[in-house]
């Protein structure tokens, strides 16, 4: 659909309130980032049987000790509408909790982990009620001396009622208890419970970690209690907007750690003979429960003081001795320090502890104070490390830290604002990252990591808009299904300082973002579009989703935009929007000879002789379309400036049937000319997308020789730089296309390649204690070999990947040996992934997605996840296995009629059993399939004819 563009006007707002640029980065940030934040539901303790109930710190700081009671079966309640919603009603404000947990680290004589604990919650009546609706998932209770499941008791004079009735809703996740008489308005009331859970190991809610250190299993008890998973913890008003202050006290043994978001305030170290110590913690700040974290360990640590914050890094004792945690701790305090700047505010906590997880879902999660993350994800070894690595441990710490200010200090109010939280800090990571290595030029990877994959995402009819209306995300599993790349990379900073003054320790929404922008452009004097406020600009970005593409015709002069759709036949099955899919696009430009930022493209003179480029640098969240004539003109003499962009606009305006795909595929012919980074890399993004369409056709032969033609002088290149390989280019880009160069070479079949990366894996293969490949190239090399080799490569890969004492070095391994080309190691590594004793359940969706993306495996893992769906979803829940994750990657590929039809079989088949967090994926996979087969039958047969007219014979 055609429509206008206010350029300039709109530009000087976003340079006041969001920098230059930032705009569309933002919006296209909230979109990508981590994707892995889906929960697990572990298989609840045992109902019946005695339970012992640890001793537990009384508010006056006596112990006691709970007798041995039953805990009570959950019964069938009556129906009533408050307790089958899913979210909590408005009648009841919690102000503080104060929790005492029991982790036990050994297993008791049912074979179980477990916890217990006792908690009680001061809560303010709001409104009339005479019921109390409260988060619990998964933890039994002990009844109290009037046979319910808590104990009420009134903290004013007011007389409090009595329960009536008290049962758990498991499926809305509730503890109910109906009263006699109403709760009176104003007045706080305390809740007491006792209960207990089972410490498993799903990686949610408390959960415990298992790893080997000299021999000995060591277990962690920690938590991840994001989005919905706090309420498997403890009984909790489990909602953002709920926030309250929380005193905790852990139950440890002596020779353990404890570990909370604040500072300890109380230790009190108990006989010798006693199985636990009591170590108690200072009030929390105000804040929301799934930003809580506590956590016991045998963890060693290091640390440092950066302008009077505590900053320490926890990891396995190992790992602190072997110097792992040195790099985070050298770089928390310089990006802590960058982020107060930036935000105008200063750090409100007395300490940053960050500790690194064997066992761990997401990447990382913000917990205020206390910052969990991956081993991968924090631990570096120079030996071990590549640049890659390095970089996403700087990434993902500035990642986190900046929700310490944006999330946590001002907090959303529900879920389905979550990307104005996520898009924000996956944008400034780059900002932090950059302050902590300003040499690597990071803030330059923004549209390769993120801009480029969201647009993928976000150009298919079963998008979605960034904000969502509350009533439409209600459950748990809706709420995990957010965290996709719509809300991590699709969303600066003068008016930062009063919006976190404004509301910290908070709850927002995004509109009060919004009118935070207002005010600094009504400040400045600067004015907007006729007619158009910051809301009614955003609004269009927020409340519909996908993004334009902008056609500029150069003979014309003529500029019109257009919803941008992969497949432009889905147009008829996309949603209604208030703003009938038309944006108002700041556009940055440039032509021969003369650069023009943020301005009306009106210039109508333009010459055959020149060429015109909009959209620099991607600073807008927007795909551009020329007239032929100029699309020759930049093939021509494609400006360095934008190559990478240029590329991955013409290959998917391509798919999108508005250019040819062959114009498409003649922007990779100066590639055996190119020496950058950002360039081969976007090329090479969008090649795979050919790759995955014809690699099991006539096409493959053809594409692979043209690909080994274009490469060769880049293998060439880094073989002369480094001197027969054995130097590292000094540039961050130069080292990663390096690996670049490398894996295509090997990959297309160059021998020399092959020879090269086979020898270094043989000369590993005779001395395991002695690894000879750079940690930079160790994947591609160790993939490379292991396709080219049989069993015995697969064999050795293996061992080392057992024997790997650091986490980065065994992920190099575990995504390498689903390289292989023989079917059998394919399968049996298959039914690893269900063993967590083989693959820690963490890594089960990655493993099986890197087999998929092997040619040879991809049949393997669609039937090895169609046949075990049932037992996947029921055993390990949302949360290890990334439900969403696992279906577009082992689907990817399909284009074919008979695998459209298997997977809508496959839809069909398990709706009763359900998709959880992937349900989006399921028909995000079925119209990618629909749009692939179309491709593939318009496509096929000009695609190899261009391949094979472009290799020299």
């Amino acid at each position: 659909m055609g429509g206008g563009f206010y350029i300039s006007k709109f530009v000087g707002v976003v340079g006041i309130v969001f920098g230059a640029g930032a705009v569309a980065t933002v919006i296209a940030l909230a979109v990508v980032y981590s994707q892995e934040v889906a929960k697990n539901e572990a298989v609840s303790p045992t109902n019946g049987g005695s339970t012992v109930k640890p001793p537990v710190t009384t508010p006056g700081g006596s112990t006691v000790v709970p007798q041995v009671t039953t805990p009570v079966i959950p019964t069938t309640a009556p129906s009533n509408e408050a307790w089958d919603k899913y979210r909590l009603p408005d009648t009841l404000k919690p102000e503080h909790y104060n929790l005492t947990l029991w982790p036990r680290l050994t297993v008791n004589a049912q074979g179980l982990y477990i916890f217990t604990g006792k908690s009680y919650v001061v809560f303010q009546c709001v409104k009339e009620t005479d019921l109390i609706l409260i988060h619990s998932n998964k933890l039994n209770y002990t009844k109290w001396g009037d046979d319910h499941l808590a104990k009420l008791s009134a903290l004013g004079s007011t007389p409090v009622p009595t329960i009536k009735k008290s049962w758990l809703q498991p499926t809305t996740q509730f503890l109910v208890l109906e009263l006699n008489g109403k709760l009176a308005v104003g007045e706080s009331y305390q809740l007491d419970t006792v209960f207990v859970g089972e410490l498993a190991d799903d990686l949610g809610g408390f959960y415990r970690s298992v790893y080997l250190e000299e021999g000995e299993e060591k277990v962690v008890a920690t938590t991840q209690m994001q989005p919905t998973d706090a309420r498997k913890a403890f009984p909790c008003f489990d909602e953002p907007a709920m926030k309250a202050i929380f005193h905790i006290t852990l139950l440890h043994p002596p020779t353990t750690n404890a570990l909370v978001i604040m500072q300890k305030c109380c230790i009190m170290i108990l006989n010798k003979t006693s199985s636990y110590c009591p170590t108690s913690f200072d009030e929390t700040k105000k804040m929301s429960t799934y930003l809580l974290a506590f956590i016991v360990s045998d963890y060693d640590y290091i640390n440092s003081t950066s302008d009077n914050v505590l900053i320490r890094i926890y990891a396995r004792k190992k790992a602190i001795a072997d110097g792992q945690g040195e790099y985070a701790l050298n770089k928390t305090g310089p990006i802590l320090k960058f982020f107060e700047k930036y935000y105008n505010a200063t750090y409100p906590l007395p300490k940053s502890d960050q500790i690194a997880l064997p066992d761990f879902n997401a990447g990382a999660m913000e917990n205020w104070g206390l910052i969990t993350y991956r081993e991968t994800a924090l631990l570096y070894d120079p030996n071990m490390s590549s640049n890659s690595n390095k970089e996403r441990i700087a990434t993902i710490i500035a990642h986190e830290l900046a929700h310490m200010w944006f999330g946590n200090l001002v907090t959303l109010r529900w879920w389905n604002d979550l990307w104005l939280n996520e898009g924000f800090a996956s944008y400034v990571e780059y900002l932090g990252a950059n302050e902590a290595e300003p040499d690597w030029n990071i803030k330059d990877l923004i549209v390769l990591g993120d801009v480029h994959r969201v647009f993928a995402v976000d150009a298919l009819a079963s998008s979605h808009p960034l904000s969502s209306k509350e009533e439409d995300i209600q459950k748990p599993e809706q709420i995990s299904e957010l965290f996709d790349a719509i809300s991590y990379s699709k969303v600066r900073s003068s008016i930062f300082s009063t919006y976190l003054n404004t509301f910290a320790y908070d709850n927002t929404v995004y509109t009060d973002l919004w009118d935070h922008l207002q005010m600094a452009v009504n400040s400045t004097g600067t004015s907007l579009p006729t007619g158009q406020t910051v809301h009614s600009i955003m609004n269009r970005w927020v409340l519909q989703m996908g993004f334009p593409v902008v056609t500029i015709n150069t003979a014309t002069g003529m500029i019109n935009q257009q919803h941008f759709l992969l497949d432009p036949a889905t147009a008829g099955s996309v949603p209604p929007s208030d703003f009938s899919y038309v944006w108002i696009v700041p556009i940055r430009w440039m032509k021969t000879g003369l650069l023009q930022k943020q301005t009306w493209l009106e210039d109508k003179t333009v010459t055959g002789e020149s060429w015109i480029l909009a959209n620099l640098n991607v600073s807008g969240y927007y795909r551009v379309n020329y007239d032929n004539a100029n699309w020759e003109r930049l093939l021509n003499s494609i400006p360095v400036i934008n190559r990478a962009q240029l590329v991955d606009d013409a290959f998917n305006l391509a798919r999108a049937k508005y250019i040819n795909t062959t114009l498409a595929l003649r922007t990779t012919k100066y590639l055996r000319r190119e020496r950058e980074y950002m360039p081969w890399e976007s090329a090479l993004d969008n090649l795979d997308f050919f790759y995955l369409m014809f690699d099991r056709s006539e096409v493959y032969g053809d594409m692979q020789a043209y690909l080994k033609y274009q490469v060769e002088p880049l293998f060439k290149h880094f073989e002369n730089i480094t001197r027969n390989w054995t130097d590292v280019p000094n540039g961050h880009t130069d080292q990663y296309n390096q690996v670049n160069a490398i894996r295509v070479a090997c990959s297309t079949g160059m021998e020399e390649c092959q020879t090269l990366t086979k020898g270094w894996y043989s000369q590993w293969m005779k001395d395991s204690a002695k690894n000879p490949i750079h940690p930079n190239l160790r994947t591609t090399v160790y993939c490379s070999a292991i396709a080219a080799g049989g069993a015995a490569e697969w064999e050795f890969g293996w061992t080392q990947f057992k024997a790997a004492t650091i986490a980065i070095e065994a992920d190099k391994l575990r995504f390498a040996l689903a390289c292989t080309k023989q079917p059998w190691l394919l399968n049996k590594y298959l039914e690893y992934t269900l063993d967590a004793t083989k693959i820690r359940k963490q890594d089960a969706t990655s493993t099986i997605v890197y087999i998929a993306s092997n040619v040879v495996g991809q049949s393997l893992a669609w039937d090895f996840m169609r046949d075990r769906w049932s037992y996947i979803f029921t055993q390990y829940g949302g949360g290890s296995f990334s439900f969403s994750n696992l279906i577009n990657g082992v689907t990817k590929r399909f284009s074919t009629e008979f695998e459209l039809k298997q997977l809508k079989q496959f839809q069909a088949d398990n709706s009763e059993v359900g998709f959880g967090s992937g349900t989006l994926a399921v028909s995000q996979s079925i119209e990618r399939t629909t749009a692939n087969i179309k491709w593939v039958a318009e496509n096929k047969k000009s695609v190899q004819e261009w391949f094979y007219a472009e290799v020299p014979k």
